[in-house]
């Protein structure tokens, strides 16, 4: 029986570990053929082979998700390898300790955290989603973007201001771009992690470990996994009447 995303050519960004790699290796499963890409470009290719060694298509391209020639050029990679792009996971993403406001309060940010917050979890994502359209528009036949949001971007969040503001900003993003390529079939969607057990998570599990499980219904953290196959049925036909969406997979924290 063929994959859900069987012949699709689909870029994957972040895809060096956690949520992308876990994403990418789903869509290999599924049929697609992938580019990951990371700014750990060890990373990338590790995951790149992993697809490879099980018999699927994949290549790994690295850089920096902020600098717009890099972006076009992944898009570019896609197109000029696999023929055209049918669907996008952007994941790229980083969290408070990466720019050292781990625990930090809404005035106790800097300017330079916060803008750097902004550029990599939300600027970055608006400059893929812009080549991936273009991309799209210039083949005709449609496609699927997934963006990586977060339960962030649905609730407040202590000590987390500039991450919080990113993910909702990634959620209007959604579904402003879903209403403006609806009728171009072009489907754009997010997918709103909770607390999943990647490298991201670790330094809030250390510092209020006992404080987050309490507000999981679900009692455990999730996995990449979960947010994979989510992915990859927003990316496949099975979802093809659904767009501007923002899909929790939480253990029902942001319903709690």
């Amino acid at each position: 029986m063929a994959g859900l995303l069987e012949g699709k050519a689909a870029l994957i960004t972040g895809g060096a570990r956690g949520i992308g790699r876990a994403a990418a290796l789903a869509f290999a499963r599924e049929g697609a053929r992938v580019v990951v890409s990371d700014l750990l470009a060890d990373g990338a290719q590790e995951t790149v082979a992993m697809i490879n060694a099980g018999g699927g298509q994949a290549v790994s391209v690295s850089g920096d998700v902020t600098k717009p020639e890099m972006v076009k050029a992944w898009v570019d990679t896609v197109v000029k390898t696999f023929g055209r792009i049918d669907c996008a996971f952007n994941n790229a993403g980083i969290a408070g300790n990466a720019v050292g406001a781990q625990g930090k309060l809404t005035a106790d940010w800097s300017e330079e955290a916060f803008d750097r917050m902004i550029e990599i979890n939300l600027k970055s994502v608006w400059l893929c989603m812009r080549d991936e359209i273009k991309a799209m528009l210039a083949d005709g036949k449609g496609g699927a973007i997934v963006n990586t949001a977060s339960i962030a971007g649905l609730v407040g969040l202590e000590t987390s201001t500039a991450y919080v503001a990113a993910k909702h900003g990634v959620i209007g993003l959604t579904k402003t771009a879903a209403l403006e390529y609806a009728k171009k079939d072009i489907r754009v969607n997010a997918v709103c992690p909770g607390y999943i057990v990647t490298e991201m998570t670790r330094e809030p599990m250390e510092r209020k470990g006992e404080q987050i499980m309490s507000r999981i219904p679900f009692g455990r953290l999730g996995t990449p996994e979960d947010i994979a196959e989510m992915v990859v049925w927003l990316c496949s036909d099975r979802a093809k009447y659904v767009s501007g969406a923002a899909y929790n997979v939480d253990g029902c924290y942001a319903a709690a």
